[in-house]
């Protein structure tokens, strides 16, 4: 992956990832800053968020901290060029005068790949609108592989909003190189895309009912429904509350089942939730960093 870009997970193979699960193993320590590690020590990299961020714009550059190089930030496009009319391919052009790697989060779909055409430095898709999210599909399947100890074998369902949830786009496609049973379940006006569900494996299955399928979980994966990409506010109030994950839905799941949600939430999740042991949603966060270390590790070394 030397020199790469990751724009969608197909731009990691699965012989990728694997290597990606073992590297983090190994950065677990560095994240947690038991030990130091200083292998990017002199790269810089830039971090271009169009759209408002926490944890992935954080745990990137908690990354690139933790393996001893710098970054330089735009978090806010008004404070750019950008607010006078520079258009995105321009600024990425002068950004890889300044840095080594590029991270890009954008609300168009595509900006990503269109970033990473005009740049002579990689580039990671942070999340493009309603695209793909590569960074967090790979710590979704490594928190399912450390928690779960493996990624075959398990049943998953992807919850709430499919239609605009990038982190559903990206982990499904993933999830379709693995022996897994994947469950479906939204309100119809949020269902997955065609030219996503176009992809995934024929055997996928659409509930219409979470509570029914509740009892053979491995993995609940949990969207928040998400108003900023709807166009029409009375669609938004159609869905929204569709689906509460509470205690009494956790009490019919297996002990050892997990609960994952890429965050933030809304109510989709009650904080009563948060104090049972199938609650994994902050541990799957915290991974962001050994993850994008290792990614990032892995392009500039």
């Amino acid at each position: 992956m030397k020199g790469k870009s990751v724009v969608s997970i197909d731009d990691v193979s699965t012989e990728d990832l694997e290597e990606i699960f073992r590297r983090t193993d190994e950065m677990l320590p560095y994240a947690l800053g038991e030990k130091r590690n200083r292998t990017m020590e002199g790269k810089i990299m830039a971090t271009l968020f169009f759209e408002p961020s926490t944890r992935t714009r954080m745990s990137f550059e908690s990354a690139m901290h933790r393996l001893g190089g710098s970054v330089i930030s735009m978090a806010e496009p008004q404070s750019s060029s950008t607010s006078k009319g520079e258009t995105l391919a321009d600024t990425v052009r002068m950004v890889n005068a300044y840095s080594d790697i590029v991270v890009i989060r954008h609300p168009l779909e595509g900006a990503a790949r269109l970033a990473s055409k005009f740049s002579t430095k990689p580039v990671i898709n942070a999340g493009d609108g309603s695209g793909q999210h590569p960074t967090q599909t790979i710590l979704d399947l490594y928190t399912i592989r450390r928690e779960r100890g493996r990624i075959d074998g398990n049943r998953v369902a992807l919850v709430g909003d499919l239609r605009y949830g990038r982190t559903v786009h990206s982990l499904i496609l993933a999830l379709a190189r693995y022996d897994v049973e994947i469950f479906l379940v939204s309100p119809p006006v949020l269902a997955l895309p065609d030219h996503i569900m176009s992809r995934v494996p024929a055997g996928v299955k659409v509930v219409d009912n979470l509570d029914d399928i509740l009892p053979d979980l491995d993995v609940l994966y949990v969207t928040r429904i998400q108003k900023e990409r709807f166009s029409d506010e009375n669609e938004y109030r159609s869905v929204i509350g569709s689906y509460s994950i509470d205690e009494a839905s956790v009490s019919k799941m297996k002990k050892d089942a997990i609960i994952m949600h890429p965050l933030p939430r809304v109510d989709e999740i009650k904080p009563e939730v948060d104090y049972t042991k199938n609650a994994k949603y902050f541990v799957q966060a915290s991974y962001g960093v050994p993850v994008r270390m290792a990614l990032i590790s892995m392009i500039l070394e």
